[in-house]
């Protein structure tokens, strides 16, 4: 079965734990993750995809105008096309809807799932995130799990921006931990450290 994206699968020591879905910032591919996502979950299951879109050869995850500017009706055909493709390989590796671990521009697609396609993803980590549309309608995401963690310093993605996008997700019923660490756009120890701590206490059991 030929997937949709190009992507790195790792399966991780404890299989039956909730995967974790590495979505890369701009420029990144599907290799760029996979150390963080080790640091933050060593035993679990890794599913990383690359982003299909190029802006000055870099890969992203959907078109943008300018800086801050998102095409959104990219955003939203582009979420519909990440959506089906994680539903495929959930069921050639045998996962469970997992947890996505977005950076900057994969952080917003991965909100844009949540928001757009509540069913495909278990919970999400995003680092760096802003809210990638300005109006979505109503979705069940009762009781997921999110957590947001900004820059101080960001230039690119504002604190205020994130703000924004965690009321949209707890209008719709997320659990939301949004926080400010003393940092740019850039990732931290801070950021790892947070995201391990959420993990153990946030991260759904992986059915049975």
């Amino acid at each position: 079965m030929a997937l949709s994206f190009i992507h790195r699968f790792e399966k991780g020591a404890e299989p039956n734990a909730r995967p974790l879905l590495l979505l890369h910032g701009t420029g990144g591919d599907e290799n760029d993750l996979i150390p963080l996502g080790r640091m933050i979950a060593p035993a679990v299951s890794l599913l990383s995809p690359r982003g299909k879109v190029l802006e000055n050869g870099m890969p992203r995850f959907f078109r943008r105008f300018a800086e801050g500017r998102f095409d959104e009706d990219d955003v939203r055909a582009r979420a519909q096309e990440l959506a089906d493709f994680i539903e495929q390989a959930q069921i050639h590796y045998g996962i469970a809807p997992p947890i996505a671990l977005g950076y900057s521009n994969g952080a917003n697609i991965a909100a844009a799932l949540l928001l757009l396609h509540p069913q495909t993803l278990a919970g999400a980590i995003l680092l760096r995130a802003t809210l990638p549309l300005s109006q979505t309608p109503p979705v069940d995401l009762t009781g997921a799990p999110v957590l947001i963690a900004s820059g101080a310093r960001d230039p690119m993605m504002s604190p205020e921006g994130a703000a924004r996008l965690a009321a949209r997700l707890q209008q719709d019923g997320a659990i939301v931990e949004h926080r400010t660490l003393p940092a740019g756009h850039e990732l931290s120890q801070a950021d790892v450290t947070l995201a391990q701590a959420w993990l153990r206490t946030h991260a759904p059991p992986a059915p049975k």
